[in-house]
């Protein structure tokens, strides 16, 4: 939260409040409408993937369930600091109704984990895309991740054995979805670059989009506002659109995100036991 809130106040120190104030002015119905939407899909995806890995764990979850979980764990990430605590109370529930809270939690961490693996490969196909002062860099902190998931499978074997479980047989359709749940979230950004007037080529576009997204995901932000606007300042300000520019989308993004998770509070109540937070007698 600290470091969020950090890069929030330097933005605002270095760039002054307009970015922020004309991202606001620029969300319109439309791309709020667009997010709605998309993000519905994108929910259904995930929603599938984490129940192929929770069958896998042996504390499966429905899939019905499993999509109104995700769901309320959108709308708790997107308006508490953190952005992983709703993934951690569909964890927690599902692992207490199963009396697996370990292999509850951990269904959760290997659900993030390998949207977030298939979005880096994504990011790492289209490095020919991104400005030439961000290739280096990217490359490099990906190069660092990759070699720590490495060295942790690699020394630990009960986690070798838990992602063997997990990924047995439907590892193909965990990798389908994750890139079909990624390519959602890359429309919506470039909804929002549109809006605020972006011209640059699709192509390019999508490159920026998935950087961004990808450094969205660490779990270090204030209700999803932090890394996201400083990694969206940068990677525009070094493809000469401007940092400001950046900021801007990265605020249109975020408030169409926000608004798409909505839907989740229909999940607050009358939901599965383990969703709303009941525990059956």
């Amino acid at each position: 939260m600290v470091a969020a809130v950090a890069i929030l106040v330097v933005l605002a120190a270095r760039l002054g409040a307009r970015p922020f104030l004309d991202g606001l002015a620029h969300t319109d119905p439309r791309g709020l409408a667009v997010a709605l939407v998309v993000t519905a899909a994108t929910t259904a995806c995930c929603a599938r993937r984490w129940s192929l890995l929770t069958t896998g764990l042996g504390v499966p979850v429905p899939f019905r369930d499993a999509y109104r979980s995700c769901y309320r764990a959108q709308l708790v990430n997107a308006t508490l600091p953190g952005g992983v605590l709703g993934d951690l109370h569909r964890g927690y529930r599902r692992g207490r109704q199963a009396g697996a809270l370990g292999r509850g939690l951990r269904s959760v961490v290997w659900d993030r984990a390998s949207g977030q693996v298939v979005q880096a490969g994504l990011v790492v196909a289209v490095v020919p895309l991104l400005p030439g002062a961000v290739r280096g860099w990217v490359l490099g902190v990906l190069g660092v991740l990759v070699a720590l998931g490495v060295l942790a499978l690699a020394t630990a074997a009960p986690l070798r054995r838990e992602a063997a479980a997990a990924l047995d047989g439907v590892w193909p359709e965990v990798l389908l979805l994750s890139a079909l749940a990624a390519g959602g979230h890359v429309l919506v950004f470039l909804v929002a670059a549109r809006t605020v007037g972006v011209e640059v080529g699709t192509g390019p576009l999508v490159a920026l989009a998935l950087l961004v997204l990808l450094a969205s995901a660490i779990p270090a932000s204030v209700a999803g506002w932090g890394p996201r606007e400083g990694a969206a300042a940068w990677v525009f300000g070094a493809t000469g659109l401007g940092a400001a520019s950046g900021v801007e989308v990265a605020v249109v993004y975020g408030v169409m995100s926000l608004v798409a998770t909505l839907p989740g509070l229909l999940t607050l109540e009358g939901g599965p036991a383990w969703v709303s937070g009941r525990t059956s007698s």
